[in-house]
């Protein structure tokens, strides 16, 4: 399924009704939300949801979230973009991943987490009115485009709340990601954010230092 031409015919849907639909944009950090951003805020009123419970450490996360919030106040947009910080609570990423622990990157365990970091966003956006539910996580390579829609459908079934279909590494999105990460001067990690990534990635690097 090409989900970026289910957004493109959603976009031009709305231009025709001229319509600014509200969406409630689930972020992982500031590098990935930069080009989502500059390229949905021409289309809809957004407001990001900072949902994260996977970033183990708090000095990490503390990071992160300062780095969403600076992209916000730099980033020129055109409608106002919002921000909505969630509960940081890594207890339920890890009572999500008891027995998943030594699974690697991509695996379960991921998948796992996405739908937790999903599922809070359906129920926020619900209780607060939005018109859609999305997020930022498809720009990456190494997040799994079809299991993310695949979960954004579910949970749009169960709450009535469209989930915005999307894949923005097409269109050369995470590319761009790059470049808009380079003109805000954006901290880019080098791991998703829990610690069994983290270690996944050390080890990487070891191997390589060999």
């Amino acid at each position: 399924m090409n989900y970026q031409v289910i957004l493109d015919t959603l976009i031009k849907e709305n231009e025709k009704k001229k319509v600014v639909p509200t969406l409630l944009l689930h972020a992982c950090c500031a590098p990935c939300s930069s080009y989502v951003l500059e390229y949905l805020s021409n289309y809809f009123k957004i407001t990001i949801f900072y949902y994260n419970p996977n970033i183990t450490e708090i000095e990490e996360y503390q990071k992160r979230v300062k780095e969403e919030q600076r992209l916000l106040q730099e980033m020129k947009f055109t409608y106002p973009v919002s921000f909505i910080e969630g509960k940081y609570d890594p207890e339920s990423f890890f009572e999500m991943a008891k027995g998943k622990e030594k699974l690697k990157e991509r695996d379960v365990r991921c998948y796992d987490c996405y739908k937790l970091r999903l599922k809070e966003t359906a129920q926020v956006a619900k209780e607060q009115g939005f018109d859609y539910f999305g997020t930022t996580l498809s720009v990456s390579p190494h997040k799994n485009s079809d299991w993310l829609n695949e979960i954004g459908k579910s949970l749009s079934d169960e709450i009535g709340i469209p989930y915005l279909f999307s894949d923005f590494k097409k269109k050369e999105g995470y590319k761009r990601s790059i470049e808009l990460s380079k003109i805000y001067h954006l901290y880019r990690q080098n791991y998703c954010g829990c610690i069994y990534s983290k270690r996944q990635s050390e080890n990487e690097n070891r191997k390589k230092c060999l």
